[in-house]
């Protein structure tokens, strides 16, 4: 370890912030833990340019802690549609109720404290320390690993316990030795990496600009920029095939709430089959699809609901990519005859111009809308 660039290297960074590090973004220089926790939150896996148009939007919504904490996780999760990653937002929503019952409404300063929140994990909780207050708390999120994996040549896969261990010790060391420092230099971390210490395409590299720390940077003098940090090989994505059924009744559609531990958990989205693995010929028999009517309908009213449907009819075939596999949904759309009441409390009747009060998978609100669409209707209200 370089003791030159361990004393030098916040100062360096932060002389570089005030150059050439990014401002005006809305959770910048906010010292409200509320505010920095949401943002940190959302800036997980998801775009910064998709995150400026949807933080104003959340916190307009739920403006306080008290406020998100009191809402139902329904509203949440119609707020968050889209954005993906929806255990984040169920977690929002029991991070909120914790810190209303634990800490009166206020979130400790304490990185242990905070770390023992639903969904805040080490480097989230450093943030929220560091920017909210001023605390000497290290983050190491993607892109922090890979600066110092770059600057201090560190081999091995950031996966690894071994490596992470002292990529944590490198991100402590480095800390400013002034606390008032902190939210800058957090701030500052975040830009370099994300901004110049890019994974695909480092200024060191592009020859764009100088970097600050040229002289210092071991995989830089050594060449091995774009070899570090070293990835791990993935495997290809598994594909998966399952039917769905859209159920209208004149203007509404029948939607059924998924388990909360599934993909898309706690959402609102349309009955489906179970998933099977992908295979070349994926067409299904009457007898088959009477089988998915009845096992995706609900027990007590299945055998009656049968005999009030129309006709099935195949509608279109949507691909989904998650993170870690494919998706191919095929629609089969039936009109029912008559209204029946529902009593379990995982399926509901939503009128078409009420679905944006529901959090929806993305691929199902992008279909419903074009149905909406098709009505008339505004799927917003």
């Amino acid at each position: 370890m370089s003791k030159t660039l361990i004393d030098t290297f916040s100062k360096k960074l932060i002389a570089w912030h005030g150059v050439s590090g990014r401002s005006g973004l809305p959770w910048q220089n906010n010292r409200d833990p509320y505010a920095v926790w949401v943002s940190e939150i959302m800036l997980q896996q998801t775009q910064v340019a998709t995150v400026l148009e949807r933080y104003p939007r959340f916190m307009k919504r739920f403006p306080t802690v008290k406020k998100l904490a009191a809402a139902d996780i329904d509203e949440v999760l119609a707020e968050w549609a889209g954005l993906g990653y929806y255990s984040r937002a169920r977690n929002l929503h029991t991070c909120a109720q914790q810190v209303m019952q634990d800490f009166s409404g206020k979130f400790p300063n304490d990185p242990m404290l905070l770390e023992q929140l639903k969904g805040i994990g080490r480097s989230t909780a450093g943030a929220i320390a560091a920017f909210a207050f001023h605390e000497k708390a290290p983050i190491l999120d993607a892109n922090v690993k890979r600066i110092l994996a770059r600057l201090f040549a560190i081999e091995g896969a950031i996966q690894e316990k071994i490596v992470n261990d002292r990529l944590w010790d490198l991100a402590t060391a480095l800390l400013p030795s002034n606390s008032e420092d902190m939210p800058v230099y957090t701030q500052a971390l975040m830009d370099f990496g994300a901004t110049w210490c890019t994974s695909r395409k480092p200024v060191c590299i592009t020859g764009e600009k100088k970097c600050p720390f040229v002289k210092d940077c071991q995989a830089n003098l050594s060449d091995q920029v774009m070899a570090l940090p070293q990835k791990v090989v993935k495997a290809k994505s598994p594909e998966f095939d399952c039917d769905m059924l859209l159920i209208r009744l004149d203007n509404a559609v029948l939607l059924q709430k998924r388990p909360s531990k599934a993909i898309w958990g706690g959402l609102w989205s349309l009955p489906e089959s179970p998933w099977r693995p992908r295979t070349t010929v994926n067409g299904r028999s009457p007898k088959a699809l009477k089988g998915l009517l009845e096992a995706a309908l609900p027990d007590e009213k299945s055998s009656v609901m049968l005999q009030s449907l129309g006709d099935l009819r195949q509608g279109q075939q949507i691909k989904h990519i998650f993170t870690h596999r494919r998706l191919w949904m095929q629609i089969w759309e039936v009109h029912s005859l008559k209204s029946l009441e529902l009593t379990s409390s995982n399926f509901k009747w939503v009128p078409l111009n009420q679905l944006g009060r529901y959090g929806l998978p993305q691929p199902i609100k992008l279909l419903l809308q074009g149905l909406s669409l098709a009505r008339g209707d505004d799927l917003k209200k």
